[in-house]
Protein backbone atom coordinates (compact mmCIF):
# COMPACT_ATOMS: atom_id res chain seq x y z
CA UNK A 1 0.00 0.00 0.00
CA UNK A 2 2.70 2.69 0.62
CA UNK A 3 4.00 2.49 -3.02
CA UNK A 4 0.43 2.55 -4.22
CA UNK A 5 0.21 5.82 -2.19
CA UNK A 6 3.70 6.95 -3.57
CA UNK A 7 2.32 6.49 -7.05
CA UNK A 8 -1.18 8.74 -6.08
CA UNK A 9 1.32 10.90 -4.36
CA UNK A 10 3.08 11.33 -7.31
CA UNK A 11 -0.05 11.91 -9.46
CA UNK A 12 -1.55 14.28 -7.50
CA UNK A 13 0.78 16.45 -6.52
CA UNK A 14 0.03 18.98 -3.90
CA UNK A 15 -4.03 19.10 -4.38
CA UNK A 16 -6.87 18.99 -2.44
CA UNK A 17 -8.12 16.19 -2.05
CA UNK A 18 -11.92 17.09 -2.23
CA UNK A 19 -11.35 19.55 -5.44
CA UNK A 20 -8.23 19.16 -6.98
CA UNK A 21 -7.07 23.04 -6.60
CA UNK A 22 -3.63 23.25 -6.29
CA UNK A 23 -2.71 24.06 -2.74
CA UNK A 24 0.64 25.08 -1.05
CA UNK A 25 2.92 22.62 -0.47
CA UNK A 26 3.92 21.34 3.35
CA UNK A 27 0.32 22.10 4.20
CA UNK A 28 -2.73 19.48 4.50
CA UNK A 29 -4.15 17.90 1.74
CA UNK A 30 -7.67 19.97 1.50
CA UNK A 31 -7.87 23.63 0.61
CA UNK A 32 -8.88 26.45 2.61
CA UNK A 33 -12.74 26.83 0.94
CA UNK A 34 -13.19 22.85 1.28
CA UNK A 35 -11.89 23.23 4.67
CA UNK A 36 -14.29 25.45 6.01
CA UNK A 37 -16.94 23.67 4.00
CA UNK A 38 -16.68 20.68 5.35
CA UNK A 39 -19.74 19.16 7.84
CA UNK A 40 -17.76 20.07 11.10
CA UNK A 41 -19.46 18.60 14.42
CA UNK A 42 -20.54 20.98 17.35
CA UNK A 43 -18.77 19.16 19.36
CA UNK A 44 -15.79 16.41 18.88
CA UNK A 45 -17.10 14.23 21.59
CA UNK A 46 -20.24 11.74 21.29
CA UNK A 47 -22.22 11.51 24.61
CA UNK A 48 -20.63 7.95 25.44
CA UNK A 49 -19.31 5.94 28.20
CA UNK A 50 -16.18 5.81 25.87
CA UNK A 51 -14.90 9.10 25.35
CA UNK A 52 -15.40 9.34 20.81
CA UNK A 53 -13.89 12.09 18.88
CA UNK A 54 -15.23 12.99 15.93
CA UNK A 55 -14.62 15.97 14.05
CA UNK A 56 -16.71 16.10 10.87
CA UNK A 57 -20.66 14.41 10.22
CA UNK A 58 -20.77 11.56 7.43
CA UNK A 59 -22.58 13.98 5.22
CA UNK A 60 -21.39 15.20 1.58
CA UNK A 61 -18.90 15.08 0.88
CA UNK A 62 -17.66 13.01 3.34
CA UNK A 63 -19.43 10.55 3.27
CA UNK A 64 -18.72 9.80 -0.47
CA UNK A 65 -14.97 10.21 0.04
CA UNK A 66 -14.88 7.93 2.48
CA UNK A 67 -16.63 5.43 0.38
CA UNK A 68 -14.49 6.34 -2.78
CA UNK A 69 -11.29 6.10 0.09
CA UNK A 70 -12.77 2.33 1.43
CA UNK A 71 -14.15 0.70 -1.77
CA UNK A 72 -12.75 2.11 -4.84
CA UNK A 73 -9.10 2.77 -3.16
CA UNK A 74 -8.85 6.37 -3.80
CA UNK A 75 -6.05 6.90 -1.02
CA UNK A 76 -5.25 10.24 -1.61
CA UNK A 77 -8.14 10.69 0.83
CA UNK A 78 -6.29 9.49 3.72
CA UNK A 79 -3.64 12.40 3.56
CA UNK A 80 -6.57 14.65 4.06
CA UNK A 81 -8.47 12.70 6.69
CA UNK A 82 -5.40 12.00 8.81
CA UNK A 83 -4.68 15.87 8.67
CA UNK A 84 -8.37 16.11 10.38
CA UNK A 85 -7.45 13.27 12.97
CA UNK A 86 -4.04 14.63 13.73
CA UNK A 87 -5.76 17.64 14.74
CA UNK A 88 -8.61 16.55 16.78
CA UNK A 89 -5.27 14.45 18.55
CA UNK A 90 -3.84 17.79 19.86
CA UNK A 91 -7.12 17.97 22.31
CA UNK A 92 -6.97 14.59 23.74
CA UNK A 93 -5.43 13.45 26.83
CA UNK A 94 -1.81 13.50 26.33
CA UNK A 95 -1.52 10.37 27.95
CA UNK A 96 -2.21 7.95 24.78
CA UNK A 97 0.40 6.18 24.32
CA UNK A 98 -0.78 3.50 21.69
CA UNK A 99 -3.09 3.39 18.25
CA UNK A 100 -5.03 0.86 17.34
CA UNK A 101 -6.49 0.55 14.17
CA UNK A 102 -10.00 -1.52 14.21
CA UNK A 103 -9.37 -4.44 12.82
CA UNK A 104 -10.59 -5.79 9.79
CA UNK A 105 -10.93 -10.22 9.22
CA UNK A 106 -8.17 -11.32 6.84
CA UNK A 107 -10.99 -12.07 4.40
CA UNK A 108 -12.40 -8.59 4.20
CA UNK A 109 -9.03 -7.23 4.21
CA UNK A 110 -7.55 -9.66 1.59
CA UNK A 111 -10.26 -8.57 -0.94
CA UNK A 112 -10.65 -5.06 0.07
CA UNK A 113 -6.52 -5.03 -0.06
CA UNK A 114 -5.71 -2.99 2.76
CA UNK A 115 -7.37 -2.10 6.29
CA UNK A 116 -8.53 2.22 5.91
CA UNK A 117 -8.39 2.77 9.97
CA UNK A 118 -4.77 1.15 9.42
CA UNK A 119 -4.09 3.46 6.30
CA UNK A 120 -5.03 6.55 8.38
CA UNK A 121 -2.94 5.30 11.71
CA UNK A 122 0.23 5.71 9.63
CA UNK A 123 0.19 9.12 9.31
CA UNK A 124 -0.98 9.98 12.87
CA UNK A 125 2.29 7.04 14.07
CA UNK A 126 4.35 9.30 11.98
CA UNK A 127 3.86 12.94 13.56
CA UNK A 128 3.08 11.70 17.02
CA UNK A 129 5.23 9.29 17.68
CA UNK A 130 2.26 7.20 19.52
CA UNK A 131 3.02 3.07 18.08
CA UNK A 132 0.41 1.57 16.84
CA UNK A 133 -0.78 -2.00 17.91
CA UNK A 134 -1.08 -5.21 15.80
CA UNK A 135 -1.33 -7.69 17.93
CA UNK A 136 -5.22 -7.26 17.84
CA UNK A 137 -7.37 -9.68 15.40
CA UNK A 138 -10.71 -9.89 14.44
CA UNK A 139 -11.10 -13.39 14.39
CA UNK A 140 -14.78 -13.94 13.24
CA UNK A 141 -15.69 -12.76 10.39
CA UNK A 142 -18.97 -10.72 11.01
CA UNK A 143 -21.64 -8.92 8.82
CA UNK A 144 -21.15 -5.73 7.90
CA UNK A 145 -22.53 -3.56 10.41
CA UNK A 146 -23.93 -1.10 7.83
CA UNK A 147 -28.10 -1.17 7.86
CA UNK A 148 -28.39 -2.68 11.53
CA UNK A 149 -29.77 -1.12 14.86
CA UNK A 150 -27.64 -0.68 17.92
CA UNK A 151 -28.77 -3.99 19.48
CA UNK A 152 -28.52 -5.96 16.24
CA UNK A 153 -24.85 -4.31 15.99
CA UNK A 154 -24.02 -5.03 19.67
CA UNK A 155 -25.27 -9.16 18.74
CA UNK A 156 -23.29 -9.10 15.37
CA UNK A 157 -19.55 -7.97 17.23
CA UNK A 158 -19.94 -10.63 20.25
CA UNK A 159 -16.44 -12.20 20.29
CA UNK A 160 -15.42 -10.77 17.20
CA UNK A 161 -12.22 -9.80 18.62
CA UNK A 162 -9.22 -11.36 20.57
CA UNK A 163 -5.93 -10.25 21.47
CA UNK A 164 -2.68 -12.38 20.41
CA UNK A 165 0.37 -11.69 23.46
CA UNK A 166 0.25 -8.44 26.34
CA UNK A 167 -0.43 -5.28 25.24
CA UNK A 168 2.32 -2.61 26.64
CA UNK A 169 -0.34 0.57 26.41
CA UNK A 170 -1.91 2.30 29.23
CA UNK A 171 -4.08 4.71 27.16
CA UNK A 172 -5.09 3.20 24.01
CA UNK A 173 -6.68 5.01 20.87
CA UNK A 174 -9.27 3.37 18.87
CA UNK A 175 -8.76 4.59 15.16
CA UNK A 176 -11.90 4.24 12.50
CA UNK A 177 -13.40 5.87 9.63
CA UNK A 178 -17.12 6.30 10.82
CA UNK A 179 -18.86 6.01 14.37
CA UNK A 180 -21.81 5.30 13.89
CA UNK A 181 -23.60 3.12 17.34
CA UNK A 182 -20.01 2.94 18.98
CA UNK A 183 -20.80 -1.09 19.66
CA UNK A 184 -17.67 -1.46 17.51
CA UNK A 185 -15.76 0.44 19.76
CA UNK A 186 -17.11 -0.82 22.88
CA UNK A 187 -16.59 -4.02 22.23
CA UNK A 188 -12.75 -3.81 21.57
CA UNK A 189 -12.45 -0.90 24.80
CA UNK A 190 -14.14 -4.30 26.84
CA UNK A 191 -11.77 -6.25 25.37
CA UNK A 192 -8.42 -3.83 26.12
CA UNK A 193 -9.36 -3.08 29.67
CA UNK A 194 -9.88 -7.04 30.18
CA UNK A 195 -6.26 -7.50 28.62
CA UNK A 196 -5.03 -4.43 31.30
CA UNK A 197 -5.34 -1.05 29.39
CA UNK A 198 -6.00 1.07 31.88
CA UNK A 199 -8.25 3.43 29.62
CA UNK A 200 -9.10 3.82 25.94
CA UNK A 201 -10.13 6.58 23.85
CA UNK A 202 -11.63 6.34 20.16
CA UNK A 203 -10.95 8.84 17.24
CA UNK A 204 -12.74 8.85 13.64
CA UNK A 205 -13.14 11.02 10.52
CA UNK A 206 -17.06 11.58 11.12
CA UNK A 207 -19.77 9.65 12.93
CA UNK A 208 -23.09 8.45 11.23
Amino acid sequence: MSALQRLENGLLPNRCAFCGTDRPPATRAICGRCYAELPWTNSTRMPSVLPMYTPLIYSYPVDVAIKAMKFRRKLHYVAAFASILLETMRALPADIDALLPVPLHWRRQALRGFNQAEELCRPLQRHTGVPIIHNVRRHRATPSQSGLGAEQRQRNLRRAFHVRGRIEACHVLLVDDVITTGATCAQLADLLLDAGVEKVSAVAIARA
